[in-house]
C-alpha cells in the first residue's frame, strides 16, 4: 500500500471512473488538506507557475494523507536536478511540462527512473517511510511510482507525438490547451476550430496508445467526448475568488 493514494487514483480509472483533481498554488498546506477533505481524486501541486518551495511541497503532498486524494507535483521544468528531490518527497505523480520531443521524454523518464532504467539519483528518506520499508519492497515500488506525466503543449510536441508515445515509461500525457493554443497564435482560444481539431487529434492518439489521458481544464462534454480520465478542474485561488464573490453578491443584495 503506498504512501500517496497513487493505487486509488488509478483505481477510480481503471475502473472507467475519471478522477478530478484542484490546482495548488498556496503555499499553506491546510488548502491541500481541505481538497482531501472535500473529495477531490487528486492534488495538482503546481511548482512551475506558484512561489512553492521544496518543504512547502513536502507539506502540501503530507496534508492529504489520510484521505483518498493523491499528491501530483507539476515540477518547473524538464532538468534531472530539479525533479529529483521532489520525487524523494514520494508523490503520487511528477508532471513534466513542455515535452516536445521523444528525447525529452526520454529524458524525462529517466530522471524519474532509478538505474538501470534511468539515472535518478538515490537519497531515500519518504519514499521507504524513513527506512521502515524493505529496500527490495522500496525499489518495486519506486520502479512504478510516482507516476511519470508528460505535457504536451506545444505544436511542436504534437508533430513528434507519435514518437513521444513510444517512448517506454510514460504513465500519462498531460494536454495543456492554453500553452497549446498559444504555440498556434491563439492564446486561451479553446473553442478556436484549429485548436479544438488538435487537441481532439493529441487525444485519440493518447488513448489510442494506451496511455492515461488527463487536461488541467474546466469540465465541458467535449473532454468528456475526448476520454478524459483525470482533470485538474479548478484552483484554490479560483475557488476563493469564485466563492467570495458570490457571498459578497448575495449579501449586497439582500441589503440593497
Amino acid at each position: 500500500m503506498s504512501i500517496n493514494n497513487v493505487e486509488k487514483f488509478l483505481g477510480k480509472i481503471h475502473t472507467g471512473g475519471v478522477c478530478f483533481g484542484m490546482v495548488i498554488t498556496l503555499s499553506d498546506p491546510t488548502v491541500s488538506e481541505v481538497a482531501g477533505d472535500i473529495g477531490y481524486d487528486f492534488t495538482w501541486i503546481d511548482a512551475e507557475h506558484a512561489p512553492h518551495t521544496i518543504d512547502g511541497i513536502k507539506q502540501h503532498i503530507m496534508a492529504v494523507r489520510g484521505t483518498d486524494c493523491a499528491p501530483l507535483v507539476r515540477v518547473p521544468w524538464n532538468e534531472h536536478g530539479i525533479i529529483k528531490p521532489i520525487l524523494d518527497l514520494a508523490p503520487a505523480g511528477v508532471i513534466i511540462p513542455m515535452i516536445n520531443t521523444a528525447e525529452a521524454a526520454r529524458t524525462a523518464v529517466a530522471a524519474c527512473k532509478y538505474p538501470p532504467r534511468g539515472n535518478r539519483g538515490c537519497g531515500v528518506r519518504r519514499g521507504n517511510r524513513y527506512g521502515m520499508m524493505p529496500w527490495a519492497e522500496y525499489v518495486d515500488h519506486a520502479d512504478r511510482e510516482p507516476l511519470v506525466i508528460l505535457q504536451i503543449e506545444h505544436v511542436e510536441a504534437v508533430k513528434n507525438l507519435d514518437a513521444i508515445l513510444q517512448v517506454e515509461g510514460i504513465d500519462s500525457i498531460c494536454i495543456g490547451p492554453t500553452d497549446l493554443s498559444g504555440s498556434m497564435g491563439k492564446l486561451n482560444q479553446h473553442d478556436d476550430p484549429e485548436v479544438v481539431a488538435v487537441i481532439d487529434d493529441v487525444a485519440a492518439r493518447v488513448r489510442k496508445a494506451g496511455i492515461i489521458l488527463g487536461t488541467a481544464a474546466g469540465p465541458s462534454q467535449r473532454w468528456r467526448d475526448r476520454g478524459i480520465q483525470w482533470m485538474a478542474m479548478s484552483g484554490d485561488c479560483g475557488a476563493i475568488a469564485g466563492g467570495g464573490r458570490s457571498a459578497l453578491k448575495s449579501s449586497r443584495d439582500i441589503f440593497a
